[in-house]
């Protein structure tokens, strides 16, 4: 199998997020528990952004040792100075550096012309690659940006060393196929891209994050920028969790990551503690029902055989077990799965007494609790 990276940047582009901002405490506890779980690389910051962003990207610097950690820039010699200074302590350094390609970037936001921008691009390359072996170049709006030129863009820093080049698809817009097309182009036409790693980078604008990142690992990319939680500007970018649980199910992909997924839950615990962004109760992987069954039918599926209904065992993402959720959709057997857990096992002849019982209770409230079904068989002590 292949090894695809994980690059996660919940520490730049997820601190990004309106009122998620971290202190620098909480940010080497998370960059810790990043190493932990075993991702390739941390962005720690934006260090010429701030004296709190390089601090940080300088304190994390020295206490990671086996991830490599990044910094980002603009492709100006400045950022990439002091980024450069910021990363020094680290074990692993590298410059992300990068400058936007599409025609709204290079005309509207730069001013500029194409030619001007592959020029810019290179210069930052080589700038960066004084300070460090490792430079990564972003071409921002790649989503957006003419598959020719992108390649052009591409083969020209890549010539000059760039060792992994990111394709963002900085405002979402992609459909799986059109991203994944995108990424297959660049590894038939350009020069010397067996030279580079192909990087994703997908936002969740239209919700097609996670699978623009896979449909890109599909046609030769080989590392996946994502955060914990799916966390980071605007709607988000592609879930860590999100695209780590499927390379893992989808054993044909033929790749791997060195993830541990048994510390995602625990991650994405931490991270929505600390930057106090709650995940939603639906989010896949992660979300508070994600191996949760309130369905009658549902239930009785996974208590037979938890595959009938779960693709993935709850252990292997650090949840102890499937949840029996008792509400008025439940059924018998569900029902008595509970109570055989209490420590009551229903007498066949009682089952329809106690059911109904459970059923005005259910009828009653949103969820029926363990509490509900002590009070329930003490009402009817001839039942067990």
């Amino acid at each position: 199998m292949e090894h695809v990276a994980i690059f996660d940047t919940t520490l730049r582009d997820g601190e990004q997020v309106p009122g998620c901002k971290l202190n620098q405490s909480e940010k080497i506890e998370i960059a810790l528990a990043l190493e932990k779980l075993g991702v390739d690389v941390i962005e720690a910051g934006f260090p010429i952004s701030s004296p709190g962003d390089f601090t940080s990207v300088n304190e994390i610097s020295k206490v990671i040792k086996n991830a490599t950690i990044c910094g980002l820039t603009r492709a100006v010699k400045k950022d990439i100075e002091v980024a450069a200074e910021a990363l020094i302590p680290a074990v692993r350094p590298r410059i992300h550096t990068g400058i936007g390609t599409s025609d709204s970037h290079i005309f509207h936001k730069l001013r500029s012309s194409r030619e001007d921008i592959i020029e810019r691009a290179v210069s930052a390359v080589k700038y960066a690659k004084r300070f460090v072996e490792d430079v990564e170049f972003y071409a921002e709006d790649a989503g957006r940006t003419d598959n020719e030129f992108l390649a052009r863009v591409v083969e020209e820093v890549i010539k000059v060393g760039a060792t992994v080049v990111n394709i963002p698809d900085t405002t979402g817009y992609c459909l799986p196929e059109q991203y994944g097309a995108k990424i297959k182009y660049l590894m038939e036409n350009v020069n010397g891209i067996h030279k580079a790693t192909i990087s994703t980078h997908c936002h969740n604008d239209l919700g097609l994050a996670t699978a623009n990142s896979i449909a890109g690992v599909q046609y030769g990319a080989r590392q996946i920028e994502c955060t914990i939680n799916g966390i980071g500007e605007r709607a988000g970018n592609a879930s860590l969790e999100e695209v780590v649980m499927i390379m893992r199910q989808h054993r044909d992909m033929n790749v791997q990551t060195g993830i541990d997924s048994r510390e995602l839950t625990g991650l994405s615990n931490l991270v929505s503690n600390r930057m106090k962004m709650p995940v939603q109760a639906n989010k896949a992987i992660v979300g508070a029902n994600a191996f949760a069954h309130s369905s009658g039918i549902h239930q009785d599926g996974v208590i037979k055989s938890r595959e009938t209904y779960e693709i993935i065992d709850p252990a292997e993402v650090g949840v102890d077990q499937s949840q029996i959720v008792l509400t008025a959709r439940s059924g018998r057997a569900a029902l008595k799965y509970r109570a055989s857990k209490l420590g009551y096992q229903v007498r066949h002849d009682m089952l329809e007494e106690v059911y109904r019982k459970f059923l005005n209770v259910a009828d009653q409230k949103k969820e029926v609790v363990d509490a509900d079904l002590h009070t329930i068989f003490a009402e009817t002590p001839a039942a067990v």
